[in-house]
């Protein structure tokens, strides 16, 4: 049985935010504004206090995820020149950057991701 909302929260909205916000509200699966911001509120009360803003942290994981990449460039330039290839630290690199990711993810949905990372090669690999 849902709970008795008997309290009333009002903000005030410009005609456009409104019509934003009722937007939004659809396109996110509810079928009314109050249910999502309902949700938002919820999902706001259980986020850590300590923990730095979502844009924060993806804007840190942007520039990680960029010198992963870098660093697997050169790995694949190496291995195209027959070099050996140790790519045990760029691998351990990308598991802990999809695991942030993901941290941050299950803060910002409903249903929390619970898909882990997988590695896919061996620590060395030798082109010939």
């Amino acid at each position: 049985m849902p709970a008795s909302r008997t309290s009333r929260l009002s903000v005030r909205a410009s005609p456009n935010e409104l019509i934003l916000w009722n937007h939004l509200a659809r396109s996110h699966g509810h079928v009314t504004t109050s249910d999502w911001i309902r949700s938002l509120l919820v999902s706001a009360e259980f986020s850590e206090e300590d923990s730095p803003p979502v844009s924060d942290e993806l804007r840190r994981l942007r520039t990680q995820l960029s010198r992963v990449g870098n660093n697997l460039n050169q790995l694949a330039h190496s291995a195209n020149c027959g070099d050996t290839v140790h790519c045990g630290s760029a691998l351990d690199d990308i598991e802990t950057l999809i695991h942030q990711l993901d941290l941050i993810l299950s803060r910002s949905r409903k249903n929390p991701c619970s898909r882990t990372a997988r590695r896919k090669c061996d620590t060395t690999v030798t082109m010939h």
